[in-house]
């Protein structure tokens, strides 16, 4: 975390393709950073040997069985786990510090939680790469070579990302990169051979693994680790400083949240399920906060009804914190949570909570029924402070009832001033806060303001007259929630769109190498159609044709013209190309799919997607009389649309795609129909 003492971010160089200093990142911080792990490191190591060295002695506790032996033992394992306390107390202040990434601004306020940035260790993706191109799609891995460049170029810019919607928007460019490289390279059957791994940003413990899970789950991780950076060192002076603030922590539950959701399974602790949920609470309390001060910051007014709403958003606060240190407290996060965490939720639970019953003491003691008040409004707001009124007392009768209304207040004074006592008692227990001075300043003022306010109208026989308020009900006029990742703002062009569209050509299907076909059209006729849409594929292929005979197939999928790259060419920029090369012989690449699942369907009714069952049978049907049709028959030639010829022939060519009459007779359906699922294609009509 030393990197928050470094300079901000650097401008982007002028220089092109100089992606290391890209836009959000800040390279600078990755000294502080790797210090920072170095040292997290060495004391996981010595935490796992001191681990254990516990286990070994509690097993030989269980089994000695001479009394000098076990009483040995038993000092041995209090040594043995007052070292490990020590460990794990200095792991923690390595993990996160709450004084660290707050506002650089001289602020009264209580500091918020921010999560540290996950680590990793560097990636090579050359190799795996350039071998997965050259074996799986056919092509020569040395185009690939600044593609390859750039991803690792991105990935280490990754790990050092300013705390500002730039470095946000580069985690996130990242993310969605490793989407396409997930589906480019990453085959659902077998292991790539590419090791990721990543620090526990609570424990130090790395995790490793060799799919891209682990990474993508690490970067969201980040996403929202940042938001929390991003939110903490706002100006919590200011109306927009504060809004930024609730802005920041409600993405940063959106995104854990996402994170908990989608990958249900990671290894790192940092990212288990049950941290998560409590991670997000702790989000949404701290931007509750922020709505409350924002509420707070104009200044307070002494009147009756602003002071039953600040009182009331006050218990919304304190009844956030209380949820969240009650989840700390429970297994298994209990184990790992830092104890300055849950420390600084209960002591915001109780600040919170005694600013409550202070505002209601204050409206109950400063202001008294006047004649011409609204007393039904102030009596429905009196109501709604409570879930139920304190025996004995109506809501009317103690407003009217002076004597009431102060008793009333002075018991929510007392109530107040135990809870300050209780917050600062519990900062007292705990290290890391003792030492945050502002926190210690803020509380101790609260605590004056309400023993100088009690100590203004007590009375000696108050021990016995005071009563036990109960609980004011919570209520704000701004509910905080979750906001979920907007990936879709961000713009992110797949690094590897060369090796075509990511639809046909990914990691998941298996291609045979491109294969040279040599053929010429004959008095402007190809012998086939087109069908697709980047890339396109050979349709209705005239078997007697030179294209068939020069090796083409049905289904076959286009690459290349001439030398000329078709993988993202439509199928009327295909026929204009071929057209251009129509006077001599052409040479065109193909590929094919190896995979049992083709983009040609086997014949069957469920691939006549948008289509009546009646139709897709009878185009069933006919497809099995053709293949029942002696060989040696002399087959008509097919019409192309790519045939040159006169309006007629054209006309003729795109009226085979016209769907067939209910009254057409058989061997008329079977001249004219063509393959049922040539209407699936938009572009066919060409």
């Amino acid at each position: 975390m030393t990197d928050t003492l470094l300079p901000a971010a650097p401008q982007p160089l002028e220089k092109e393709g100089d992606s290391y200093f890209r836009k959000g990142c800040n390279p600078l911080a990755q000294t502080g950073r790797s210090k920072l792990q170095n040292q997290r490191a060495a004391l996981n190591q010595q935490i796992l040997k001191a681990v254990r060295m516990r286990t070994g002695a509690e097993n030989l506790l269980k089994a000695a069985t001479n009394h000098k032996v076990r009483e040995q033992v038993r000092l041995e394992l209090s040594f043995v786990n007052s070292d490990l306390q020590m460990l794990k107390e200095e792991l923690e202040g390595l993990n996160i510090s709450v004084g660290v990434y707050q506002s650089t601004e001289e602020t009264f306020t209580i500091p918020l939680i921010p999560l540290g940035l996950k680590e990793t260790k560097d990636v090579d993706f050359s190799v795996v790469l350039k071998d997965f191109i050259l074996e799986h799609y056919s092509e020569d891995s040395y185009l690939y070579e600044d593609e390859i460049a750039d991803l690792m170029d991105l990935r280490q810019a990754c790990r050092t990302p300013s705390r500002d919607e730039a470095g946000v928007e580069l985690l996130m460019s990242y993310f969605i990169q490793l989407g396409f490289v997930e589906s480019r390279f990453f085959p659902p059957t077998r292991q790539m051979g590419i090791l990721f791994t990543w620090y526990d940003s609570l424990t130090g413990v790395p995790v490793s693994q060799q799919n891209l899970l682990l990474e993508k789950a690490s970067i969201l991780f980040n996403i929202g680790a940042l938001y929390t950076q991003i939110g903490t060192r706002c100006n919590r002076q200011l109306q927009a400083g504060l809004e930024s603030a609730v802005d920041a922590f409600q993405r940063a539950a959106g995104v854990l949240n996402y994170l908990k959701e989608t990958f249900t399974h990671t290894p790192s602790y940092d990212m288990s399920p049950a941290m998560l949920s409590v991670l997000v609470k702790m989000m949404l309390a701290q931007a509750q906060e922020s709505v409350f001060e924002k509420i707070c910051l104009p200044g307070l007014r002494n009147e009756f009804f602003m002071l039953v709403k600040v009182a009331q958003e006050a218990a919304k606060v304190g009844e956030g914190y209380q949820q969240l240190h009650a989840a700390m407290s429970q297994a298994p996060v209990k184990e790992n949570i830092p104890y300055s965490w849950a420390s600084l939720a209960c002591v915001k639970a109780h600040h919170y909570g005694a600013l409550a019953h202070y505002f209601v003491a204050t409206l109950l003691i400063d202001h008294q029924l006047k004649p011409g008040a609204d007393e039904d409004h102030q009596e429905k707001c009196l109501s709604q402070l409570y879930g139920h009124m304190p025996e004995g007392l109506t809501p009317l009768a103690t407003l009217k009832n002076s004597h009431q209304r102060l008793q009333l207040g002075k018991s929510h004074l007392r109530r107040a001033i135990t809870h300050h006592e209780e917050s600062v008692r519990e900062v007292s227990l705990c290290k890391k806060l003792r030492n945050i001075e502002v926190l210690q300043e803020v509380l101790s003022v609260a605590h004056q303001r309400s023993q100088l306010k009690y100590t203004q109208h007590q009375e000696d026989d108050d021990l016995l007259n005071l009563i036990d308020v109960p609980d004011i009900v919570s209520k704000t006029e701004r509910e905080v929630e979750i906001r979920l990742p907007q990936f879709s703002k961000v713009t992110a062009t797949d690094f590897f769109q060369k090796l075509g569209p990511l639809s046909v050509f990914s990691a998941s299907k298996r291609w045979t190498p491109p294969r040279s076909i040599h053929f010429t059209a004959e008095e402007g006729d190809l012998g086939f159609t087109l069908r697709g849409n980047s890339p396109v594929q050979v349709h209705f292929l005239d078997p007697y044709c030179s294209a068939a005979l020069a090796g083409a197939k049905e289904g076959d999928y286009i690459v290349s013209i001439q030398n000329v790259d078709c993988k993202w060419l439509t199928v009327s920029e295909v026929m204009k190309l071929l057209k251009s090369f129509s006077e001599v012989d052409i040479e065109m690449k193909v590929v094919s799919l190896l995979d049992s699942i083709s983009s040609m369907h086997n014949k069957c009714a469920t691939y006549s997607v948008g289509m009546q069952k009646t139709y897709s049978m009878i185009c069933l049907a006919i497809d099995d009389d053709d293949d029942k049709t002696d060989k040696t028959k002399k087959i008509s030639k097919k019409l192309s649309f790519l045939s040159w010829g006169t309006n007629k022939n054209r006309q003729k060519s795109a009226s085979t795609l016209c769907l067939p009459s209910v009254g057409v007779t058989g061997p008329q359906v079977k001249k004219k129909l063509p393959s049922p699922f040539s209407i699936l294609s938009s572009d066919s009509s060409l």
